[in-house]
Parts: C-alpha cells; sequence; structure tokens
C-alpha cells in the first residue's frame, strides 16, 4: 500500500468548539513533535479535541483505546502464524511511528504498566521504538506525534517519571454558553432545551465526589438531546442517558429525578 494508514484519514473535519487558545498551542506543540498529555473528566471532549487537531494538521489519526488488558505487544505488534508461515504485524503506534500519523492513546492508564516503558523512547529527542522480538529499531517518521489522555479523578494515576516527559493540557467541563452550543449544534435541538439540560448537567457535577464519582457529561448532554430530537420527552430522555447511567444508589437516584422533574 502506497498509504499505509489510509484508513485512519478523517474524512470529514469533526465539530469541535473551542472554549479557548487550545488548537493553536496544540498546532505550537505538533510544530515541534513535542508529545502532548490531555487530562480530563470523562466525556469532557478530549477525543473529540484529537480528532479535529489531526483533521486540522491534515493527519492520520491511530486512535487505540487503552484497558486493563492492553499490553506493549497489542501496541508495538507481533508475530502472526498463516498458511505462509509466520509473518510480523506492526501494532498501531509501530504504524504511526513509521508513517508519520497521529497516535492517540485514550486512557493511558488503564493499560498495563509495560505500555509506559515502550513509549517513553518516543517522547524524548531519541524518537525511536524498539522493536524487541523484531529485531528493528523503527525511527520516528518527521511527522509522527503522540498524544496520550486520563481522567485525573480516575482510581489510577500516571507515573511522573512519564507524565513529565509529555507537555499538559487540562480539560474541564466547557462553560454553560458553550456547552449548549455544542448540544444543539451535534443534536439539532433549539437553544431553551439545551440551556435547561446544561443546567441539570450543572446540578449533577456539584453531586461529583458527594455520592456521584462524576457528574453528566458533555457526552451524555449531547445523548440526552439526541434522544429528545428522537421523539423522547426530556424527562425521559434524562431517565435514560442521564440518571440511569449516573448512579445505581436508590437515594442518589432518586435526588436526580427530582432534579429532573424540576427541569422538566
Amino acid at each position: 500500500m502506497s498509504d499505509p494508514p489510509a484508513d485512519w484519514r478523517l474524512e470529514a473535519k469533526p465539530y469541535y468548539r473551542a472554549t479557548g487558545d487550545e488548537c493553536e498551542r496544540f498546532e505550537a506543540a505538533w510544530s515541534q513533535r513535542l508529545p502532548v498529555l490531555l487530562k480530563g473528566p470523562t466525556g469532557c471532549g478530549k477525543t473529540r479535541f484529537v480528532e479535529h487537531m489531526a483533521w486540522r494538521l491534515g493527519k492520520p489519526l491511530v486512535t487505540v483505546a487503552c484497558n486493563e488488558d492492553t499490553t506493549a505487544g497489542d501496541l508495538v505488534g507481533r508475530w502472526l502464524l498463516d498458511a505462509a508461515g509466520t509473518r510480523w504485524q506492526d501494532g498501531p503506534l509501530t504504524l504511526a511511528a513509521r508513517h508519520g500519523a497521529i497516535c492517540y492513546l485514550d486512557e493511558i492508564v488503564e493499560a498495563r504498566a509495560d505500555t509506559a516503558v515502550v513509549i517513553h523512547p518516543l517522547t524524548d529527542t531519541r524518537r525511536m521504538l524498539p522493536l524487541e522480538r523484531h529485531g528493528e529499531l523503527v525511527k520516528a517518521h518527521a511527522d509522527f506525534a503522540l498524544v496520550v489522555s486520563y481522567n485525573p479523578g480516575g482510581s489510577r494515576g500516571l507515573k511522573a517519571s512519564t507524565r513529565q516527559r509529555f507537555c499538559g493540557f487540562e480539560f474541564g467541563y466547557p462553560g454553560c454558553e458553550e456547552e449548549a452550543e455544542i448540544l444543539m449544534h451535534e443534536a439539532g435541538i433549539e437553544v431553551e432545551l439545551a440551556s435547561s439540560l446544561v443546567a441539570l448537567g450543572c446540578r449533577s457535577r456539584r453531586l461529583a465526589g458527594h455520592g456521584l464519582e462524576e457528574g453528566a457529561s458533555t457526552r451524555m448532554l449531547v445523548r440526552t438531546a439526541q434522544l429528545v430530537r428522537a421523539g423522547m420527552t426530556p424527562a425521559a430522555a434524562c431517565r435514560m442517558a442521564l440518571v440511569a447511567p449516573l448512579t445505581d444508589d436508590a437515594p442518589l437516584r432518586d435526588a436526580l429525578l427530582a432534579a429532573v422533574d424540576a427541569s422538566f
């Protein structure tokens, strides 16, 4: 293939509502090929931001959703056995490093500990990826960039030895007006409904740390708005897309339902 990461090229511009100069700061980091760390709560727009910036820079985006089973081998590649014998298959990190894509490791803290060791040589002046199983040292393409993200409010953190290799961006939920604009754009709802949903989301976020691990994310509000757009009443949509996913605790559920009833 003349363009191996072709499947990771974005065909359309992903919508992203900037809340400051984060786009310009990301471009500055990318111009120097500095690794970037995004910190922020679940569903606040980190992934959409990376997608938007990949499109803006005209670069393919290789995304890995890390989980507790993600190993270093999953990132760099492995030997496979087929009818023709054994062959090496690059992992997503190796593919991005070889061909100049942006590699985004989403929720990197969920991956196993050996993944951090693998990315270290790519985050300093060496910009290389040792493939010990393949006996190869991959020098990163000039356009390669590494982006990782995690939720600092989660149960697991990122070691200082890894965190300090990155330029950091801190994300929070958008302001009320910006968040309402996002809901209007993503779900095609009117400003009155968008404002009411945002206000409800803000109420739930005040319960974070007081029974709730986290309040309603922007992503959850968008899904609620989409259900309303599909014909559900706002109250029913809130129960389905906000209350049910947020908690299994009966008193908290009742408090959230009361807030929904008061809002709609």
